[in-house]
This record gives C-alpha cells, sequence and structure tokens, in this order.
C-alpha cells in the first residue's frame, strides 16, 4: 500500500500553519551539509538547524558525486553559501557491498549492465569522508577560501565527531 495519502495528509496539517513563505532563497548561516540519504539522519536536528538556515545535499553514503559537487558549486556561487560540512554516519548501508556486487544484483535480476556506473562504496569510514573533503577541496570549481570539514554521526548515540 502507497504511504502517499498518508504523506498528502501530514502535508495539508503542515501548509495550514505554514508562515516562513518569506524566507529568503540564500541559506541564512552560509552553509551547506553534503550527507547520507539514510532515513536515521535528520541533519537539521542534528546540527541545531531551522528552515532557511543550510542547504541540505543527500545521496547514497552522503558522497561528493559529481552531481552534489554541482549542488554545492551552485550553492556557494550563486546562493552565498561559504562552508561545506561532509556528514558520513555510522552503521551505514554503503559500508555492506561493493560496486560490483551490485552490478551483478542488476545485471541477475534486471538483465541490466550497470559496469559503468560507481555507487560510491566504501569500507572504511573516516576515509571515505577525508576522501570527499579532498575531491571537495580539490576541486577546481571551489575556491581556496571555502571551508570544507568532514565528520561522522553516530546512529546510536546522535553525537559528531570531526574527522581529519
Amino acid at each position: 500500500m502507497s504511504e502517499l495519502p498518508e504523506l498528502l495528509a501530514a502535508n495539508k496539517r503542515y501548509a495550514a500553519g505554514f508562515s516562513r513563505g518569506a524566507l529568503p532563497m540564500p541559506p541564512a548561516r552560509q552553509v551547506a551539509v553534503l550527507t547520507c540519504m539514510d532515513a536515521r539522519l535528520d541533519p537539521a536536528k542534528f546540527l541545531g538547524l531551522e528552515e532557511g538556515d543550510a542547504h541540505v545535499v543527500r545521496n547514497a553514503g552522503g558522497r561528493a558525486s559529481d552531481d552534489a559537487l554541482r549542488s554545492l558549486v551552485i550553492s556557494y556561487k550563486l546562493l552565498g553559501t561559504r562552508e561545506f560540512i561532509v556528514v558520513h554516519h555510522t552503521d551505514c548501508g554503503m559500508l555492506t557491498f561493493t560496486s560490483d556486487q551490485l552490478q551483478e544484483m542488476l545485471r541477475k535480476d534486471l538483465g541490466a549492465d550497470a559496469s559503468g556506473i560507481d555507487f560510491l562504496t566504501f569500507s572504511d569510514l573516516d576515509e571515505s569522508v577525508l576522501e570527499d573533503v579532498n575531491t571537495i577541496r580539490s576541486s577546481p570549481l571551489v575556491p581556496k577560501d571555502i571551508s570544507v570539514t568532514g565528520s561522522v554521526y553516530d546512529v546510536r548515540s546522535g553525537s559528531l565527531r570531526q574527522v581529519g
């Protein structure tokens, strides 16, 4: 059964009391967060953010993929962001498989060739954070005066630990 009717009803209740329609487009705190799409993560809550405070870019693993970098560049260049924060997390599903394994599953189940897709899996959490921070910092599209930091969010305790 679809969750859509319940989600639409929740939106109707939300919209009935909505009062933040006049927020400016640029994030008030001039920060963009790159984090995982994992449903256990609520970056607004664990970073103390309100609507309008920050851009939040989410994908599987919170990886600095080409598309994530595209969003970060738009965030700083057109909307004034001056800081990027990469947040990966403990117990991440991306630690449980490799790109080769997923490519094989897709071939077997769907007959689809995903051999050209790097799913950006990783086996070391801290190393993946450092890799993504370095990918962003070394991009010729990101100026050197943009702060780029990395952290790991602990899904059991709710705490952040800086990496690097």
